[in-house]
């Protein structure tokens, strides 16, 4: 049966961790010190403490990203080390790995779980001598501490802002739904107040008619954290250091050890390929929008912080279309209602409400049949607030599989947004990229949900190869383009009616609207995250590789403020160093399994569906998913099935 979420006593939360950690130590000196080499007395129970660790301490990660304040912060600082410490101990146990590498498995998971843990027993520096193997220590209790001290400046300086404007003039033309959300009285006197959470600062910069306003809530966007420069100069220099000490060249290569892509080469290759069949069709969209906007305002000298508003103007003039336009149809209920339902048609999968404790009254609960089978529990967590750090993700917290005793656990894991919240006027609606959005997040939990491992290490998303674990949440957002799925959900929040067949196509033909223009940015994201891993760069030369990149992918030259770095959490507070060309990586596989599974009539086939979910998602981790995708498709994906997607000439 499934945790309750519950965080009774934050104050006590570190002595309680640093007891289960010394229960825990104890088992394993027992494991260790034991005779018997199997697999079921060594990996069974140590997949065991995995899960009960998990169990116990995600409850306090993610509530100190979604429910952030002054007790989480301290609770989870004060856990940090006590956690490093104990990883580091198991990692570099060297009798513990000389005995798993002993191990005989006898199934084709178990033995999946005997290479992962010896490689990865390796890359924590098992084999080092004492002298090194203690500096790997401090270095990933330092790193830990330093990714946390990213989070947290970024959340302080997100909410620090706020642009505060008076005049009603200057909101013209911004959606309603947006206007009301910022509309605040102030001494018997209206103001509009705009922030930098994602909600309202995307709703000025797309649509906000002043473009000195714009330029302001722009700048300080892109000067946020400014602490972060000396966070980001400590935590390349112990992520060079720690994999020098493994013998590696670079934090890039070491990474590379568990990854789908094998050298370097291949990598860059790949990114830079993708960018030269981007590039002329990005000049091309670029001077259209140039052109737009000097015979629009007579503006000349096109900036970033223009591009977003003249887009959508532009997008309306060739398309007779903008995101007001469909955004009243995308209510927040009725689009995840929605999402629920179409899951359930394509997996043979139901969900029903759970009345279960959450962390906060919008939070959705809900309990997931497989055939009549209780299989797992889902969380929702959609609407934006200043506790809440930014962006959008999905947090597994249990998992399935079958434990020492022969029970079998049932997995969980919690979706987060930043939708416009609820307001006295209005319902959480949604534009039609927060659709995607929730569309992509959903396809990261059912590859955990619907895990059928037996062993927990591989089971779901754990194990899975970091470039190819995006395959699954592109895959399925690509569908949140087809008029087939969205008349399921979209209608009208006041009038109830359907969203029209002129909208829905107006939707599919502006997907790829700038479409290469996306391709560069994210090639430029990309290209500097993994350069950045294969050196060590220090200070002033982190901006100039950045600006050196953006000589090749940065059509418009950024601000000289511009400190773009300083905000990359996905990097610097998230997994992906020296991984970010992971999302266009990984969405080969998503693209050519797309339009393998695409359906005009029903927007998805139900026979790939069952496939999908058979070869893909129940295996998890557990394979390679190039192995997989060929036992699911009887081939290997088509690179050309990206440039496909994205209609680039």
């Amino acid at each position: 049966m499934f945790q309750n979420f519950q965080l009774d006593n934050l104050d006590n939360f570190p002595k309680t961790l640093d007891t289960l950690l010394n229960q825990q130590r104890t088992i394993i000196k027992d494991i260790t010190d034991s005779n018997d080499n199997s697999y079921e007395k060594v990996l069974k129970p140590l997949q065991d403490l995995d899960e009960a660790l998990g169990l116990f301490f995600t409850p306090l990660s993610h509530l100190n990203s979604v429910m952030n304040s002054d007790e989480t912060q301290k609770a989870y600082e004060e856990s940090l080390p006590l956690l490093s410490k104990f990883s580091s101990e198991i990692a570099q146990n060297e009798a513990l790995f000389e005995k798993i590498e002993q191990i005989k498995a006898s199934t084709a998971e178990a033995k999946t779980v005997v290479e992962h843990e010896v490689r990865d027993f390796v890359l924590s520096g098992v084999k080092l001598p004492e002298e090194k193997k203690k500096r790997m220590e401090e270095i990933s209790l330092k790193l830990s501490e330093l990714s946390n001290n990213f989070s947290q400046n970024l959340l302080n300086a997100t909410n620090a802002f706020e642009l505060i404007i008076n005049d009603a003039k200057d909101v013209e033309g911004i959606p309603q739904t947006d206007i009301d959300a910022a509309k605040e009285e102030v001494e018997g006197k209206t103001v509009y107040k705009f922030t930098l959470q994602i909600p309202s600062y995307l709703a000025y910069m797309t649509y906000g008619p002043n473009r000195e306003y714009r330029k302001e809530i722009s700048k300080a966007y892109a000067t946020r954290a400014p602490k972060n420069a000396d966070v980001i100069d400590q935590i390349l220099a112990l992520k060079n250091e720690k994999s020098k000490l493994l013998d590696f060249e670079s934090y890039a290569h070491y990474a590379l050890e568990t990854r789908d892509a094998s050298k370097q080469e291949d990598v860059i290759g790949f990114l830079n390929d993708l960018a030269d069949a981007a590039l002329p069709q990005a000049k091309n969209e670029l001077a259209e929008l140039q052109e737009f906007a000097k015979r629009t305002d007579g503006i000349d000298d096109l900036k970033g912080y223009d591009v977003g508003y003249y887009s959508e103007k532009l997008k309306k003039e060739k398309f007779n279309f903008n995101d007001t336009m469909t955004k009243p149809y995308f209510v927040q209920s009725k689009v995840l209602g929605g999402l629920l339902d179409i899951v359930s048609e394509l997996f043979s999968v139901t969900f029903e409400p759970a009345d279960v404790p959450t962390w906060h009254d919008c939070v959705k609960a809900f309990d997931i049949f497989d055939q009549g089978k209780l299989s797992g529990r889902i969380y929702f967590d959609l609407e934006a607030r200043k506790e809440k750090r930014g962006g959008a993700w999905m947090n597994d917290w249990e998992t399935h599989y079958v434990d020492t005793q022969g029970d079998t656990h049932l997995a969980s894991a919690f979706i987060v947004c930043n939708f416009s919240p609820t307001t006295e006027t209005n319902p959480s609606l949604l534009r039609h990229d927060d659709v995607v959005t929730l569309f992509h997040e959903m396809g990261h939990a059912i590859h955990h949900l619907f895990a059928k491992c037996n062993e927990r290490s591989v089971s779901g998303i754990n194990g899975v190869a970091w470039d190819v674990v995006e395959f699954p949440s592109q895959f399925l957002e690509n569908f949140a383009y087809e008029a087939a799925i969205l008349k399921r959900f979209g209608f009208h929040h006041e009038t109830g009616k359907p969203i029209s067949d002129e909208l829905m196509s107006k939707i599919k033909e502006t997907k790829n609207y700038q479409a290469a223009l996306g391709i560069l940015r994210q090639v430029e994201f990309s290209l500097f995250d993994f350069t950045l891993h294969q050196d060590l760069y220090q200070g002033e030369e982190i901006q100039n590789l950045l600006d050196g990149i953006r000589e090749k992918t940065s059509l418009l030259k950024p601000a000289s403020y511009n400190k773009f770095q300083h905000g990359f959490a996905h990097i610097f507070a998230g997994g992906y160093a020296a991984g970010y060309y992971s999302y266009k990586w990984a969405e080969v596989l998503s693209a050519d399994a797309f339009f393998s599974c695409l359906d005009d009539k029903e927007g998805f086939n139900k026979e790939s569906a069952k496939g999908y979910k058979e070869f893909i998602l129940a295996n998890g981790g557990a394979k390679e998913m190039s192995d997989l995708y060929q036992e699911w498709l009887g081939r290997k994906a088509d690179v050309k099935s990206l440039i496909k997607l994205y209609e680039i000439d």
